[in-house]
C-alpha cells in the first residue's frame, strides 16, 4: 500500500511514526489516507491580503488534483519550523 511513498514514508510508517500517525488521525485523516503519499500544499492566502486572495482557489484545485490522482493532501501556511525536515521537497 505505500508505493509511489517514497519521500512521505519517512512521516508515517514504522513504530517510531506512531506519534505523527495519531497526529493525522486526529486531524481527520484515515488509515487509508495514511498509507497514500501524502502531498503537501503550502499557502500564504489570508482574508486580509489582498495580494495573495487569489490563492485559496488555486490551492483548492490542486487539493482536488491530488485527490483524484491517489494521494493525500496536506494543506498548510508555510512555516520555517519544518522547511528543514528531511521529508519536506521543495518544487
Amino acid at each position: 500500500m505505500t508505493e509511489g511513498k517514497r519521500n512521505s514514508i519517512a512521516l508515517t510508517e514504522g513504530p517510531s511514526r506512531a506519534a505523527a500517525r495519531s497526529y493525522f488521525r486526529g486531524a481527520g485523516f484515515s488509515k487509508d489516507d495514511l498509507h497514500k503519499p501524502i502531498i503537501g500544499v503550502a499557502n500564504t492566502w489570508t482574508e486580509i491580503g489582498t495580494c495573495n486572495v487569489h490563492l485559496r482557489e488555486i490551492a483548492e484545485a490542486l487539493k482536488q488534483g491530488i485527490r483524484e490522482a491517489g494521494g493525500t493532501r496536506w494543506s498548510s501556511t508555510p512555516s520555517p519550523l519544518t522547511m528543514d525536515l528531511p521529508w519536506v521537497r521543495r518544487a
